[in-house]
C-alpha cells in the first residue's frame, strides 16, 4: 500500500532499486540498462514518481537527433558518453514532500525510460506542475510540465496507453499546422509530408484535412503506401521513388518527419522555387541524416514547437490555447481507435527489443508501441 501523507515520503533513510534505458549518444543502436538505488526520503517540494507504461515511437528517435541541437539529452543527465531519451507517458506519485501533491496522483509527462524519476515540484495549480529542478531551467516549460489526471476534462483511465502514444506527437502536429495556418498557408496549395506511416505524420495529414484548406500528400515507402490509403486522411499517397511525378507547378509546404536529406533534395529539385516553406520536424530515417544547405526554394528550417506555443498563447491566452488542441486531439484520439493497436512490452529485454525496430524503421505502423521497465507494466 502507498502512503496516502502528501507531505511524506516512503520510509526515511530508505532507498529503492531502479532501472534505466540508456543509448549511446554517438551510436543510438548501442544501449545498456543502467541499474542504481534512488534514496526515498525526499526534500521539501521533491516528488517521486513510479514510471507506468510510456510510448515508444519514431518520435522519440527525432528526441536522439536533435539531443544536442536542442537540448533533449540535458532533460535526464547520465554519465558522460551516455544519454536518456525523453519518453511520454503516465506517471504515479508513490512518495511527495510537496504539500499540494497527493500520493496516489496520475501525472503525465516527459520521464526517462525507467522504473522511477524524482522531481523537484514548483509552478502548482489544479491542472498541473512542473519540475524546476536546476538541470530543467533552461528547458521548454511545456517540456518541464506534468498534467494531473484528476482536472483533465479528456482523461478515460482505459486510455493511458492511447494517451502515451498519441497526446505529445498530436500536440507537435498541431502545432505545425497551427504554424502554417498563422502564415496564410505561405501561399501554397499542396502539404507534402514525408514518413507518411509515421503516427506524427498521420496526426498532421489528420489535421490538414479538418481544415481542408490544403491538399495533403503523403509520401511513405512502397510497402506502406496502403496502409497510408486506407487511413483515408491523406488526400493522396505516393511512394518515394514516385516524387519525381509530383505536379511541380503547384505551390508546395514540405512538412519532413523523416530527416532523410536525400529526399528532401529531391522534393527541393523537383518543386525548387515552389518551396514555398519546408519545415523539418523529425528523424525517422535516422541512418540517412545528412545537409539539406543549398537547395532551390525555401530554406529548410526545424519547427520548434515550444517558440510557437509561446507565440500563440500571446495572441490568444493560454487556456484557450489548450482548450482548441484538447478538442481537436479528443477527435484524432475517436479517429485512431479505427486502426491504431496498442502492444504493451514489459521489462528490459522486450524494452531493448522494441526500441532497435523503432530504430531500425521495422516497426509496424499499425502497432502502438508502449514499453515499461517493469515487468509488470505499473
Amino acid at each position: 500500500m502507498h502512503q496516502r501523507n502528501p507531505t511524506k515520503g516512503l520510509k526515511v533513510n530508505n532507498s529503492i532499486p531502479v532501472t534505466t534505458f540508456e543509448v549511446r549518444k554517438d551510436n543510438w543502436a548501442e544501449t545498456r540498462i543502467f541499474s542504481h538505488s534512488m534514496a526515498t526520503e525526499l526534500a521539501p517540494n521533491q516528488v517521486l514518481f513510479k514510471v507506468a507504461r510510456q510510448a515508444l515511437t519514431a518520435n522519440n528517435i527525432s528526441y536522439a537527433s536533435s539531443g544536442d541541437s536542442l537540448k533533449y539529452w540535458e532533460f535526464f543527465p547520465a554519465e558522460a558518453g551516455w544519454g536518456r531519451i525523453p519518453g511520454m507517458g503516465w506517471s504515479e506519485v508513490i512518495a511527495s514532500a510537496h504539500p499540494d501533491i497527493a500520493v496516489g496522483e496520475r501525472v503525465w509527462g516527459f520521464t526517462p525510460y525507467s522504473t522511477h524519476h524524482k522531481i523537484i515540484a514548483g509552478k502548482v495549480n489544479k491542472f498541473s506542475f512542473s519540475d524546476v529542478s536546476d538541470h530543467r531551467g533552461g528547458h521548454a516549460p511545456v517540456y518541464c510540465q506534468f498534467d494531473r489526471a484528476a482536472t483533465n476534462p479528456i482523461y478515460e483511465s482505459q486510455r493511458e496507453d492511447q494517451d502515451s502514444l498519441l497526446r505529445g506527437l498530436f500536440m507537435t502536429s498541431w502545432l505545425v499546422e497551427d504554424f502554417i495556418v498563422t502564415n496564410n498557408f505561405f501561399d501554397a496549395q499542396v502539404c507534402l509530408i514525408t514518413s507518411a506511416s509515421s503516427k506524427t505524420s498521420i496526426a498532421l495529414g489528420h489535421s490538414v484535412k479538418r481544415r481542408g484548406k490544403l491538399r495533403s500528400i503523403a509520401i511513405t515507402s512502397a510497402s506502406n503506401v496502403a496502409f497510408c490509403q486506407s487511413l483515408g486522411c491523406y488526400d493522396s499517397v505516393i511512394g518515394y521513388q514516385d516524387i519525381a511525378d509530383l505536379n511541380a507547378a503547384e505551390a508546395a509546404v514540405v512538412v519532413d518527419m523523416a530527416g532523410n536529406a536525400k529526399i528532401i533534395s529531391e522534393l527541393h529539385q523537383h518543386y525548387a522555387d515552389n518551396i514555398k516553406h519546408s519545415c523539418r520536424i523529425g528523424a525517422t530515417h535516422y541512418s540517412e541524416l545528412g545537409s539539406v544547405d543549398g537547395l532551390p526554394g525555401a530554406l529548410p528550417q526545424f519547427f520548434f514547437a515550444p517558440s510557437h506555443v509561446r507565440a500563440r498563447s500571446a495572441e490568444l491566452g493560454a487556456e484557450q490555447l489548450m482548450q482548441l488542441l484538447s478538442t481537436d486531439y479528443a477527435g484524432f484520439r475517436r479517429f485512431c481507435d479505427s486502426w491504431m493497436k496498442v502492444v504493451p512490452s514489459y521489462g528490459a529485454q522486450s524494452m531493448d527489443d522494441i526500441y532497435q525496430a523503432v530504430l531500425a524503421g521495422r516497426a509496424d505502423p499499425v502497432a502502438g508501441q508502449v514499453v515499461s521497465l517493469s515487468a509488470e507494466g505499473e
